[in-house]
């Protein structure tokens, strides 16, 4: 039999510059809760990005809009005021990760500069003063394409192993598994959040379960930071407005999210479905999504082509 247990004590005082987290901490989950006292070797301790920030000093007093500008690499899709950008950590997500709420009014909070640093931070503290050999996920919020609503995810993690690699694997019926690689920090984090709850002023929750996924003392593992896809490698570089105006545009800065060069058939299948081969602008938009780059014309309207370089 397989059991999770998930606990999240109540109890934890507001947070603010400088305050000693890994003492809040141990102090919350001191008494334990559902049954299950203290902390154990192999448990897996949660906190939320906000209280991780507010100790860190992150908060700040201002608009959220300018926050957002600064903590923004550049803007993934705009649709009114809401802007998915892609954050300095990697992250995307709505806002840059910029929250206004469980603030005082008039502030707002930024995520950590560096969540897998305050994660191994928080670890150490953690096996220094209980003698517990635990791993630490930072949590935030958000949304996920083509599904409403949102969930945790881990943007921060020390001591833990954060997916599964089962490729090459076989399954119970003999297929052999190709990708399958389960994000298992983001459902924790997932799992700790339906402990937290939203307005519980619960920000700190234990995963006690899977031992497996936790590291020896002194191996922190890859963080969190392993599951951003990399600028450029991702289907969805832009959103669907922006893909069609930064392609039209062809500005040499705009290039990388589209993706390295596609096969050289895969573009010529896509200049055959513009209605006018002999629209230059289409097919210069066109190559210009794919990697390519238009050289010149032929009389007969045919245009030669070559692989961008970056």
């Amino acid at each position: 039999m397989s059991r999770l247990e998930v606990w999240a004590p109540d109890g934890v005082p507001e947070v603010a510059a400088g305050d000693d987290l890994a003492g809040l901490v141990l102090a919350a989950l001191a008494d334990g809760a559902a049954g299950a006292a203290g902390l154990a070797d192999g448990d897996v301790v949660s906190v939320t990005s906000k209280v991780v920030s507010k100790a860190e000093g992150r908060t700040r007093a201002g608009e959220r809009d300018a926050a957002v500008d600064v903590e923004t690499v550049r803007i993934v899709a705009r649709r009114g005021a809401t802007r998915i950008v892609r954050h300095r950590l990697g992250l995307t997500m709505a806002a840059a990760g910029v929250d206004a709420s469980n603030v005082e009014k008039g502030s707002i909070v930024l995520l950590p500069l560096d969540p897998d640093a305050s994660a191994r931070s928080l670890r150490r503290e953690i096996h220094e003063r209980a003698g517990v050999n635990v791993g630490v996920i930072v949590t935030d919020t958000a949304g996920r394409a083509w599904r409403e609503g949102q969930t945790d995810i881990a943007i921060g993690a020390a001591g833990l192993l954060v997916a599964e690699d089962f490729a090459g694997r076989t399954d119970p019926y003999g297929n052999q598994l190709a990708v399958t690689l389960p994000a298992v920090a983001d459902e924790l984090a997932g799992a700790a959040e339906l402990a937290q709850g939203k307005l519980a002023g619960r920000p700190v929750a234990v995963i006690r379960g899977r031992a497996d996924l936790v590291l020896p003392p002194g191996e922190d593992g890859p963080g969190a930071t392993a599951l951003v896809r990399a600028d450029g490698h991702d289907l969805f570089g832009w959103g669907a407005r922006e893909a069609v105006v930064r392609a039209l545009a062809g500005a040499a800065a705009d290039r990388h999210p589209f993706g390295a060069p596609a096969p050289e058939d895969e573009l010529q299948a896509a200049l055959d479905r513009l209605p006018d081969r002999a629209d230059r602008t289409a097919v210069q938009a066109v190559c210009f999504a794919h990697g390519w780059v238009v050289d010149g014309w032929e009389n007969d309207g045919v245009c030669r082509v070559s692989p961008a370089t970056t």
